[in-house]
This record gives structure tokens, sequence and C-alpha cells, in this order.
């Protein structure tokens, strides 16, 4: 039987480009090898498109041009660089310099294959390189926001986790919590202004949310990842700096009214969802950040954070996590994948819904696969269903009629 070929396309250029790197990896090493044929496809962070030999050496830090990135073993050092978001550790010089460029046609092409095609003086004529699916294992901005979602749709291709529309709504965080709130899934209160506003009228719309919300506060660009540009607001003086630092990364800014008031503390809880029409919830888990929240820095750089597989949670919390992570990923319409994301008031025991990512961190360490792995789902097994679900998701669409003739 003919092996599928799956493109694994990582990196990126967004600030979660190196866990990106290592969600790929991940992904390489544990996808069967026996069922599918991988094609790796980087993205370095200016945005150049590198062809299967320079990917994997991408993925490999930047080693030996020779060797199968599909059984490369990332050391412990190479994650800890990863993991600081060192960019010499991920892509090196030679791979930016010498790497053949790569044209991607948003078209159709016959036998719904992707065509990606080298454009270098070692290869004059056009080489596409051929998949049946794209498995975009690409965290944040330019990666599940939508737009390498809506070339793959133009380019008519199969491809793993939501849709043009569940990844721009899954990453903007004032667009997705109108769509939970238009389901009536509990959300904290709230506040959304542009950075204009900020900028023009500083004194009015610190008044303005002020008067909505109590202190302490979150601050937060609407449209990033990895929790990076939030700050957590404990009185006024706070306010205005958060403000800045929020408007340097999106022009629209979220501020949210903290769960738990000044002396309480949130739990943070999370929920894998896996399906398309039918999605599925894992049981749910919780992190114990390190820092006060669970930050860029708790995330990537700190150790110390614990993740609690299951929840100190009662069945009766755990169901209503697992139906909120659903009725939160359908929200949003999304299909493939997505972690929910959770807060629990430590008095009142209130659970509110806080965000949904669509293209979770994919290490075979990442919450989302151990959480399915706990709900005996294996890390191999978890990437077989998505690859089937996003090729199922292609078929359904091709039913699809899109004129009169």
């Amino acid at each position: 039987m003919k092996k599928l070929r799956v493109g694994i396309l990582f990196g990126g250029r967004s600030g979660e480009h190196e866990v990106s790197l290592l969600s790929a990896t991940s992904v390489l090493e544990a996808i069967n090898k026996s069922k599918y044929e991988v094609v790796p496809i980087g993205i370095t962070k200016q945005g150049r498109w590198v062809t299967s030999l320079h990917a994997e050496k991408l993925l490999s830090g930047g080693g030996n041009t020779g060797g199968d990135a599909r059984a490369t073993q990332t050391s412990p050092a190479t994650q800890t660089h990863l993991r600081a978001g060192d960019p010499q550790a991920t892509s090196a010089a030679a791979v930016l310099a010498s790497g053949d460029g790569m044209i991607v046609p948003p078209m159709p092409s016959a036998g719904d294959l992707m065509p990606f095609e080298t454009d270098s003086r070692a290869h004059p004529q056009p080489e596409p390189v051929q998949v049946d699916v794209i498995f975009p294992v690409l965290h944040g901005t330019f990666g599940e926001d939508g737009t390498i979602q809506g070339l793959l749709e133009l380019a008519d291709i199969a491809y793993v986790g939501a849709g043009v529309l569940g990844s721009a709504a899954g990453m903007d965080k004032d667009v997705m919590k109108r769509l939970f709130a238009a389901a009536k899934l509990p959300i904290v209160k709230h506040v959304t202004v542009l950075r204009h506003e900020w900028q023009q009228n500083t004194k009015a719309i610190r008044r303005l949310i002020q008067r909505k919300l109590k202190y302490p506060m979150f601050v937060k660009p609407a449209n990033l990842g990895s929790s990076v540009g939030i700050s957590k607001v404990h009185n006024a003086g706070e306010l205005g700096p958060a403000m800045e630092e929020a408007a340097r990364y999106d022009r629209k800014i979220v501020i949210e009214q903290g769960v738990g008031g000044l002396r309480g503390k949130a739990r943070e809880l999370e929920c894998s969802v896996l399906g398309n029409d039918q999605p599925q919830a894992s049981v749910p888990g919780e992190i114990i950040p390190a820092t006060e929240f669970y930050d860029y820095s708790a995330k990537y750089l700190d150790e110390g954070s614990q993740l609690l597989i299951p929840a100190k949670l009662s069945k009766k919390e755990a169901k209503q996590v697992q139906q909120l992570a659903i009725a939160a990923f359908q929200a949003v319409d999304c299909c493939g994948l997505a972690r929910v994301d959770f807060l629990m008031d430590p008095k009142s025991k209130k659970i509110y819904v806080n965000e949904i990512n669509t293209m979770p961190g994919f290490t075979s360490i990442s919450m989302y696969p151990k959480l399915w792995a706990a709900s005996g789902v294996s890390y191999p097994e978890l990437i077989d269903r998505l690859i089937q679900l996003g090729i199922e998701r292609h078929a359904e669409k091709k039913k699809n009629r899109y004129s009169r003739d």
C-alpha cells in the first residue's frame, strides 16, 4: 500500500519559532514511518521557506547536511537552548545563507498535491515537492492565526488543525471572547480598547477600565501567543506601563479582571480537545506556575512550574471542564485539535473559560499530548488521528459547490 506523504511544516516568523522546532522534532521522531512518508518543510525566522534537506538541518540545529531528521534525537542541552529562545541553537547561519528558496503557489494542482517549487541555481527547473497532507506545527502569529491555513485552502491541500475562521478567532482574544459570550460560556469581565484610543485618550480610557474592572487585572495584546506582552496589574500605578507593553504587540488590547481578587490566586486548568464535528475532551490537567501566573518565562525559561495530570477536581468539576472545553471548541468553529484553558476561582470554585489554543505546544512532553496520553491515546496514535482528521475535513469540504455550474 502506498504511503501517505505528510509535509511537516515548522519554524515560522513568530516569537514561538523555537517552540515550533521542538514540536516538529517530536512529531518527526514519533510518526509512524511504515505508514507515512515524511517531508520536512521549514520556515526561517525571516519568513524564508526552505527545502526538505535544509529543513532537516534547521531541525537539528544546523548540524551535518546529511542524516534524516526523522531520526534526530534532541539532547537535553539543545532543548534547554530551545526553551531559552536562542535562535542560534535552531537556525544556523549556514541554513539561512544556503537554503534553497521555495515558491509556494496558492493554486490547486492535479492529484490534490501541494506544489512547492525550488528556486535556486542548483535547480533551475521547478521541482514540486508533492505531499498529500500538511501538518502545520506552527505556533503563534503567521502560523495559527489563519494565514497559513488560508494559503493551504487556496492550494486545495488537506491539513491538520483548525481552518481559517477557527484559527483566526482562536488567535484574537477579543473576537474569541465575543464568540464565547454568544455561546453563553462563563468568561471573566473584560474590556477591549484600541491602541490609538489609549494613546490619544489615555485618561479617559484609564477611567473606563477602572470603572468596569477591579484590580488585579491582566493586560494582554489581543493577537499573540505564549503569554508574550501580558502583564498582571495590581494597582493603578502599574496600569500605564502594562498598556504600553501590550500596545507594542497589537492594535487591540484586552484587559481582564483577575480571578481570585487581590489575595486569592486562580487555579489554571487545561483540557485537550480532539475531533471535527464530534469532538472529544481529554481528562483535565492543572498548571501550578512557579511565577505569579503562567507567563512566557514560566513556560520556556524558568524551571519549577508543576503539571498535574489529572487535575485534582471532583467528578462533577472535571465533567464541567470537559463539557466547557467542547463548547468552546465548537463556539469558534474549531476542528482537529485545540487546548482550552480555564481559570477556577479559589473561593467560589466557579470555572471560567479563559482562551483556546488551536495549535498548542506539541512536543511529547507538552500538556496537549500528555493529557491525551493520560486519557488512553498515545503520542504516535494522536499524530495518526490528527492526520486522518485533516484528511476527513478536506474530503468533507470537497462536497461543497462554489458555483451553480
